[in-house]
């Protein structure tokens, strides 16, 4: 039997890849963990919103979300926007984004199962490695300005306890009750007590060094170069980064399998195994509020929030800090951190927290790997070996314990981890 039959490459070190390479490697698999990084988690999985939030499972295939990203086209500032450039990926995606939307309640279900299969999972792999990643079991409140926006979401969670979700309905004065801090005219909002919040950086690279503390092989600070599936397995070619600039020699290495959960690059190593999968990057944006002072402690929420109207979540870090995400920005591989884009986080911030202080307040942009229809992607390639963990979409931390579990199940069902 080949070395390399029951070894497993992993491409991509964010918290899909390192969910993942944590399951497979507690099955038995040799895993090697290759990331262009150094460091674990440290392009989407980096400072997201924060949230573990079954609660906000509702895809965006409707016309609504459509019309509103062509209305706000020329809105450098607005929560989405669709830069007008053209290209054929971008044209493609939307084709199939519209193609999708008459799925909207059967995906948002199927979502919001799979989101509370997750929050188990991983809960209980923060309680078996003991990690620690500023965990707040709180709920998380989404607020609602106009009746027709609340009327809405009244119709999202009836598909929502369809899924076994229970979220609640509040008035304004109870959204007062359950967070004080929060300043504001609202319509009434919806309370998921059963949601949580956390710092996926934290997590990530506290499930690393469980992963390394059970042999793993890492392979960070390498590129991926190449791919290619055929019958005696899967070659992978690379070369370790070098933040000098020196060229290192490409090296090469087989495997029995390979999981792509390489987030927006997945469709580039797709195709290299004659795959699609049509991920698209659009960019989130997040700021994160220091609060040295204990008023800016005081003054600052607890609960995580979701604002519905701004498109802005919310989750406190631990005593410290603040964590503010929001926005989408269809505008490729742009990374660019864009001052209009963050300016309305800070303006959300002083408008309805208005004694906590922004001045130390660090911002942030990540590209998010969106499926047309807004699920991952948990499947086998079409060559024999290869499987994909990738879509996550902007539940990439809500949804990866679970499909990280289920891509475990399905290598196993083709292969057992021991002859």
């Amino acid at each position: 039997m080949p070395s390399h039959i029951d070894r497993i490459a992993v491409i991509g070190a964010g918290i899909a890849g390192v969910t993942t390479a944590y399951k497979l490697i507690r099955a038995g698999y040799e895993v090697w963990l290759f990331d262009r990084h150094p460091y674990p988690a440290m392009e989407t999985s980096f400072a997201n919103g924060g949230q573990l939030s079954a609660s906000n499972s509702e895809v965006w295939n409707n016309w609504t979300t459509l019309l509103k990203g062509m209305r706000w086209m020329f809105s450098p500032g607005a929560p989405l926007l669709i830069h007008p450039q053209p290209s054929w990926h971008k044209l493609s995606w939307l084709g199939e984004f519209v193609a999708a939307i008459p799925s909207y309640e059967r995906s948002t279900e199927t979502t919001a199962r799979l989101a509370i299969e997750a929050r188990a999972h991983l809960k209980q792999m923060a309680a078996d490695e003991g990690i620690a990643f500023d965990c707040e079991t709180r709920g998380i409140l989404h607020v609602y300005k106009s009746r027709l926006d609340f009327d809405h979401a009244r119709r999202v969670t009836e598909i929502l306890r369809r899924a076994g979700l229970n979220r609640r309905a509040v008035s304004a004065s109870e959204i007062r009750n359950i967070e004080p801090a929060l300043e504001g005219n609202f319509y009434g909002g919806f309370f998921t007590e059963s949601d949580f919040t956390g710092d996926i950086h934290k997590f990530s690279n506290g499930l690393a060094d469980a992963c390394r503390r059970r042999g793993i092989k890492e392979m960070l600070g390498h590129q991926v170069l190449a791919l290619e599936a055929g019958r005696e397995g899967v070659r992978v070619r690379y070369r370790r980064t070098d933040d000098r600039g020196q060229t290192a020699p490409v090296e090469e290495a087989r495997f029995g399998q390979i999981v792509v959960c390489a987030g927006v690059h997945s469709r580039h190593f797709a195709a290299q195994l004659g795959d699609r999968i049509n991920v698209y990057p659009v960019k989130g944006y997040s700021i994160t509020v220091n609060l040295p002072e204990q008023a800016d402690r005081d003054a600052a929420p607890w609960v995580s929030l979701l604002d519905d109207d701004a498109k802005i979540v919310t989750s406190r870090l631990g005593s410290g800090r603040f964590r503010v995400a929001g926005s989408a920005e269809f505008a490729g591989f742009n990374r660019d951190i864009r001052s209009e884009r963050i300016e309305p986080l800070i303006k959300w911030c002083r408008t309805h927290f208005p004694t906590m202080s922004t001045r130390q307040c660090t911002p942030w942009a990540g590209l998010r790997p969106m499926m047309p229809d807004m699920l991952p992607r948990v499947c086998a390639g079409s060559r024999p070996g290869v499987f994909y963990n990738t879509g996550h979409g902007h539940l990439g931390w809500t949804l990866s314990a679970a499909t990280a579990d289920a891509l475990a199940a399905l290598i196993m069902e083709s292969r057992p981890a021991s002859h």
